[in-house]
């Protein structure tokens, strides 16, 4: 009978301590989950944004006009000799 009881606690330490520390473990697995599915998620959209760079890259490789339109827009650069006229905006 003792030999039993003795089984039985053993039993009941074991079942608690796989409650308690296998619960941790699965919960610690879903975290993990969670953040590699984050994970892929960020890696889709940053292969997204290195193919539009990608086609960026390849479009001023081969377009002398994208060149000059960026450099005349964004850098306000102009050709020897030209006037340009620059408008206050609207304000709205």
């Amino acid at each position: 009978m003792k030999r039993r009881a003795l089984a039985g606690a053993a039993l009941g330490i074991s079942a608690a301590g796989l409650l308690v520390f296998g619960g941790a473990g699965a919960v610690r697995v879903w975290q993990l989950k969670q953040e590699v599915d984050a994970l892929e998620r960020e890696i889709q959209v940053l292969r997204v944004e290195a193919d539009r760079l990608n086609r960026t890259v390849d479009r001023l490789r081969e377009d002398p006009a994208l060149v000059e339109q960026i450099a005349r827009e964004d850098l306000g650069m102009v050709r020897p000799g030209e006037k340009v006229l620059k408008f206050p905006q609207e304000k709205r």
